[in-house]
């Protein structure tokens, strides 16, 4: 059994202190590079999501500030500036995490944040972070409105948004479900679950377009029972049932749903559900179609970056790494990409620079800042389904969707690709 990992509430600070600094010329003082990192440490997010995001950030700056990554990032530091971080909860809601991004740079001084696995929480803070004019790395939140509905200098997201998780469910179980004739969803009842939902059921018609919607169920965030919901889904009889539920949300509504015959009738499709399988197991229905967000964890390829992360976090947090830390992974190999393009030295406008329509290898593969004028990253996707295997929930059936097969194009909107060209990408 896994060992537990200690929550922190409110505001924790970690200084990594490195040989990078340390072993500069006589003289040559390095200024370290302050990272401003944003996750949930506290509340039903921080089990599943935000701890394993924060474990991931201490584990590659450790590694970055000793220069023990594999290539391409053997080198130390972000073009040999030490980094240190300031740890933020993210729990609180939007009110509150704009107060303590201000904090973060108009009193910590941060060089760059790095943060954010809400939805709302990114669209709350993306302006601030313009009008602040400072470089900020949304590293795990999926709403396309982000960048669809507005255009930014200073902000990136080096994770792709949910067009990528909501077409490739879709293609996932056209494929998987050849008569399909039913589908109903149960999402979250904001920017994250009503964007997955709305990207999912247009993909499902634009492939389908004689599949019926039996029932769009949205309960608030974080609400925690579903019985209501879970009666709604199993009245209408669907083939398919839709979910983007993350948090203490997904796991509650698998222990909830799967007595009450939900898997058992329908294929259930959680698109976020892979941090699930380490904590729940074979509690887990066989049949369940499971994504990662991208190419991550179980999905994630066999490369040296990928090999180096599963034995090192294993190793250090006694878990397996999961997609937030994945995602963080991706945040911060793309920072020190654009720090080195840039030059040692090199002031915020450069790094944003270099970090514009930038490529960089990761444990998850390559990813390509291809999407908002260089400033939103596209990855392709993988789903599988469960089989539990000698008491062991493992992934069958895998399928991979490439990039520019799940992400509109640059300059289009994800609904307007969705219902104009997506039946041309089958």
């Amino acid at each position: 059994m896994a060992r537990p990992i200690p929550l922190f509430e409110g505001l924790a600070i970690l200084a990594i202190a490195s040989a990078a600094g340390a072993q500069q010329p006589a003289g040559a003082e390095v200024k370290p590079v302050k990272i401003g990192i944003v996750t949930f440490l506290s509340g039903a997010a921080a089990g599943p999501f935000g701890v394993p995001a924060r474990n991931g950030a201490e584990l590659l700056v450790e590694a970055i500030n000793a220069g023990s990554l594999p290539p391409p990032y053997a080198t130390k530091g972000f073009g040999g500036a030490p980094l240190s971080l300031a740890f933020i909860d993210e729990a609180g809601g939007t009110t509150k995490q704009v107060s303590e991004y201000r904090d973060l740079v108009q009193r910590q001084n941060v060089d760059v944040v790095v943060g954010y696995i809400s939805s709302g929480d990114c669209l709350a803070v993306a302006p601030v972070a313009e009008e602040l004019k400072k470089l900020t790395v949304l590293f795990d939140c999926g709403s396309p409105r982000i960048f669809e509905d507005a255009s930014y200098q200073y902000v990136f997201r080096t994770d792709a948004h949910a067009a990528m998780d909501s077409v490739g469910a879709a293609l996932y179980v056209t494929e998987l479900k050849p008569g399909l004739k039913k589908i109903a969803g149960i999402n979250q009842n904001y920017a994250w679950g009503q964007d997955s939902w709305n990207d999912f059921e247009s993909a499902i018609k634009a492939l389908k377009p004689a599949v019926e919607t039996t029932t769009s169920q949205m309960p608030k965030l974080l609400s925690g029972q579903y019985g209501a919901e879970i009666s709604a889904l199993l009245s209408g009889d669907p083939d398919v049932v839709h979910s983007s539920f993350w948090d203490g949300d997904l796991e509650a509504f698998v222990l909830q749903a799967a007595p009450r015959g939900v898997f058992a009738k329908s294929t259930v499709i959680l698109t976020a559900g892979e941090t699930a399988m380490a904590r729940l197991g074979a509690q887990i229905p066989d049949g369940t179609v499971i994504g990662a967000r991208g190419p991550h964890g179980v999905y994630a390829p066999d490369n040296q970056l990928n090999r180096w992360l599963r034995k090192a976090f294993f190793d250090r947090y006694g878990v397996a790494a999961t997609y937030p830390a994945y995602h963080m992974a991706q945040a911060l190999l793309g920072l020190k990409t654009a720090y080195e393009k840039a030059g040692s030295g090199a002031g915020q406008e450069k790094v944003i620079a270099a970090l514009e329509g930038s490529s960089f290898e990761t444990p998850s593969g390559t990813i390509r800042m291809a999407l908002a004028k260089g400033h939103q990253a596209i990855e392709e996707t993988v789903y599988g389904t469960t089989k539990t295997v000698k008491g062991q929930v493992t992934v069958v059936n895998v399928k991979r969707y490439p990039a520019e097969v799940v992400n509109p194009p640059e300059g289009m909107k994800t609904q307007d690709w969705i219902k104009a060209s997506l039946k041309r990408t089958k």
